[in-house]
Parts: C-alpha cells; sequence; structure tokens
C-alpha cells in the first residue's frame, strides 16, 4: 500500500448521540438563506430588474455567472472529494469554502443601482459565493455516512433539507418583513419602514440580503464545528494527497463502468440536477419579466413555496426509507416536467397556450389575475417535489459510494450535479439571448428532465437504496 492510499476508514461501532446529529442538520438550515435569498427570491430578481438594462439582459448575465460558477466546481469537486478522503477531516474544507460563502455574500452589498461598478461586483460575488456554498455543501454531505446507520440515511438527508428550507423561510419572512421594502412605496411587507435605516429607494434592503446571509452562515453553521465528530486524520498530507489525487481520479472514472448503476445513475443526476438548478435561479426572474413582481410579490410566492418545500422535504425523507429513493426522484420529475410546461403555457393575457386571460391591471392586488395565480400554484408544486428530488438523491448516493471513498464518490456527486451546470444556464442564457424572450429560455429545461428521467429509469437499485 502506498502512502497515497490510506486504508479505508471502518464504520462507527458506537454512532454518534443526537446532539451531533442535530448539528450537522443545521448545516443546511445554515447555508439555505443563499439560495432563498441571493439566488431565488430577492437578489437574482433585484438584480434583473435594477442592475441589469432589462429582464432578459438580467437572465442572461445571471446565466452565464451560474454557469461559469458551476464550470468551476465541476472542475474541481472529484479531486478536492479525494484529497479530503485521504487526509480524513472534512470540517477544514467546510470552514475553507465557508469562508468564500461568506466573502461573496458580503460583496453584493455593494452592488449598488446606478453605479458603473454595480453589475460586475454583484456578479463576482455571486459566483464566489455559489463555488463557496457549494463545495461546502460537498464536504458536508460526506460526513453522512458517519452520523447514522444505512437504513436511516433517507431520513437524515430528508430532515437536513427540511430543516434547511426553514432557515431560508425565517430568513425570508425577516428580509421581506423588516429590511426589504417596495422602492414605490418605501415600506415592507408588513408596513413599516426598512429597518437599520435601510434606504428604499437605493433597493438597500435587497442588498442587505447578501451580508445577512453571510452572517446567519457563520452564526448556524458553528454548532457543526463544535459537537459533530469529524473522520479521523489518516497520517497523510495535503500535499501527499494531492500528489496522488489526479491519478485516483483517473482510476475511479476508470473503473465506473464496473458499477454500471452507479454510473448511470450519476449521469442522470448530472442533468436532472442542472434543470433543477436553473429553474430555481430564474423562477424569480422569470416572474419579475412576464409578470413585473417586484420584491413584495416574490417574497411572498418564496414564503409559500418554502413551507410547500419544507413539506416535501420531510416527507420525501419518509418515503426515501420506504419504497427507495429511486421511485421518489421519478415521481418529482415528472412533477417538475408537468410544471415547466404549465409555465411557458402561461403570458400575462393567456393560460394553457391558448386559453384568454384577464392581464394584471396596476393596483388589483396580490397575485389578482389568473395567469399569476396558476404560475403560484405551479411554484408551490415545485417546491413540494424539488426537496424529495434532492434529498434522495443524496441519501441514494450515500447508500451506493463504496465504504471508505464517500468523499471522493461525493465529488463525483458534486461533479455529476455541476459538469452540466455551465450547459444548462448558459443554453437558457442563449436562447433567451437569441430569441429575446425568456420563455424561450426556460423551454430548454424540459428537455434536461426527460434525459434525466430516461436515464435514471434504467439504473437498477434494491428497494433499500
Amino acid at each position: 500500500m502506498t502512502p497515497a492510499t490510506p486504508p479505508a476508514e471502518a464504520p462507527p461501532t458506537v454512532w454518534p448521540p443526537r446532539r451531533a446529529v442535530t448539528a450537522w442538520l443545521f448545516f443546511d438550515w445554515s447555508a439555505q438563506p443563499f439560495f432563498t435569498l441571493i439566488t431565488t427570491f430577492v437578489f437574482a430578481p433585484f438584480f434583473a430588474s435594477a442592475l441589469a438594462k432589462d429582464a432578459a439582459d438580467g437572465q442572461a448575465l445571471w446565466g452565464y455567472a451560474t454557469g461559469f460558477a458551476g464550470l468551476c466546481i465541476a472542475l474541481l469537486s472529484p479531486l478536492l472529494g479525494g484529497i479530503a478522503d485521504r487526509t480524513g477531516p472534512r470540517k477544514p474544507w467546510i470552514a475553507a469554502f465557508g469562508a468564500l460563502l461568506v466573502i461573496g455574500a458580503g460583496m453584493l452589498w455593494f452592488a449598488v443601482p446606478g453605479s458603473a461598478t454595480a453589475v460586475p461586483i454583484a456578479l463576482a460575488g455571486f459566483v464566489i459565493a455559489t463555488v463557496g456554498a457549494e463545495f461546502a455543501t460537498t464536504f458536508n454531505n460526506a460526513m453522512m455516512t458517519r452520523l447514522v446507520p444505512p437504513e436511516r440515511l433517507g431520513w437524515l438527508s430528508g430532515t437536513g433539507w427540511a430543516i434547511g428550507y426553514l432557515g431560508g423561510l425565517l430568513s425570508l419572512a425577516i428580509t421581506l418583513g423588516l429590511l426589504a421594502a417596495d422602492p414605490q412605496t418605501g415600506k415592507t411587507l408588513i408596513g413599516i419602514a426598512p429597518i437599520l435605516g435601510l434606504d428604499a429607494a437605493a433597493r438597500e434592503g435587497d442588498r442587505f440580503s447578501g451580508p445577512l446571509t453571510a452572517l446567519w452562515f457563520i452564526v448556524f453553521v458553528t454548532p457543526m464545528f463544535l459537537l459533530t465528530p469529524d473522520s479521523s486524520k489518516t497520517g497523510l498530507s495535503l500535499s501527499e494527497a494531492a500528489n496522488g489525487g489526479v491519478g485516483r481520479l483517473r482510476d475511479t472514472l476508470a473503473e465506473l463502468p464496473k458499477l454500471p448503476s452507479l454510473g448511470r445513475f450519476l449521469l442522470a443526476n448530472m442533468i436532472y440536477q442542472d434543470a433543477l438548478v436553473a429553474l430555481f435561479a430564474f423562477g424569480g426572474i422569470y416572474a419579475a419579466g412576464v409578470f413585473g413582481w417586484q420584491t413584495i410579490e416574490l417574497g411572498i410566492f418564496g414564503i409559500l413555496l418554502t413551507v410547500t418545500g419544507t413539506l416535501g422535504a420531510w416527507l420525501g425523507g419518509k418515503l426515501d426509507d420506504r419504497i427507495g429513493g429511486k421511485p421518489v426522484v421519478l415521481g418529482s420529475i415528472a412533477c417538475l416536467l408537468f410544471a415547466c410546461i404549465g409555465i411557458l403555457s402561461l403570458s400575462t393575457d393567456h393560460i394553457l397556450f391558448v386559453i384568454p386571460a384577464a392581464p394584471p391591471v396596476a393596483g388589483d392586488g396580490l397575485f389578482a389575475s389568473l395567469p399569476e395565480r396558476v404560475y403560484l400554484g405551479l411554484g408551490l408544486l415545485i417546491g413540494l417535489v424539488a426537496g424529495p428530488m434532492q434529498a434522495a438523491s443524496r441519501s441514494l448516493m450515500a447508500r451506493l459510494a463504496p465504504q471508505g471513498r464517500i468523499g471522493e464518490f461525493f465529488g463525483l456527486f458534486a461533479l455529476s450535479g455541476k459538469v452540466t451546470s455551465f450547459m444548462g444556464p448558459t443554453l437558457v442564457a442563449l436562447a433567451t439571448t437569441i430569441f429575446a424572450s425568456q420563455r424561450a429560455g426556460l423551454a430548454v429545461l424540459i428537455v434536461f428532465f426527460l434525459a434525466g428521467a430516461a436515464l435514471l429509469a434504467g439504473v437498477k437499485v434494491t428497494r433499500k437504496a
């Protein structure tokens, strides 16, 4: 055995206490505001409506930034995961990439409307924070198999996602109720002026979603560092682990044909996760461009979607342990396909492509038009099934990965979720640019969901997996 190939770490003989598992679950709580506030419901629509020259241009720029971040993650995830396996502990990696999340999110405060540097600052901060959040999540996921027995992995993953959604919900409620105001009225969702002296006209409440995300992560990730046990050190230095990393990754990729179910699952995950990431990245921007929704409408939409997401993730974890991850993921994809087609059938003055409907009228109240209400309902469906799909995919990977190489294969899992993530948003951006239509951009996602489902359907797994 070479020094760069440490022995596989044996499963725990005694599982960690409840407080250690609870602290690990709060990683999802700590990281979720980045995805809720920045990538979906507050900062992304603010970028499209207040920083970019128009909604279509904003969707395109956001897509290119998302794609670039995904490419960085795709290129490095398996290699870094393998290095972490060979050195042992995951917490130092979570701390390092968590710092990137904090720095990138904090930068968003400086994206001031009207400033010549607002767009590059916003995009750079978003890319840095995305890389940090995704890598920190990869190494956090690699701790799963040392926290609970295999038969409880579905519960662990689903509960983590549900707690994460609750964290996103609370952070969104704080933002909408106390910080972000309608630029026209100067009032927040609960009818007060923004606290902390935030200027509604300068959209400081929307921009404060960045610093809030950073502070939230620092506070709530701390229990995991203090209470959750980490893997033991292997004795290899970082340089020794890195020296053999490229060769080990090459060997692992060459080994995948001998593991056909695992390889097919990773390919399917690569495609359908890409579509889901793009759907969430552009959902708020799409509503802002098509219906003219502002922070308040988007925030209420986000709160309702997060409520269904919390319920869906919790129920999905139970279904995962009962019927297996594959049926949960396939059912979720079917619902997402239905939702995408439904969204594409909407415009301000019709539903289902051809049925006329009265368009929104200024002053007619929240979600007053039929197309808006249909969009709201489809969004709630997306929230209900997105959590189960992601949680079931994570637990399925934990069950399929070879013991002692969990970090390496979760690196491949992150790779499979990101290697085409630069393609999905980029294709959405290109279609939006070419056709000057947000609907054309969103149509790309239907192809991704169909391909992912077809691949997953051919994966042979046991009922327990």
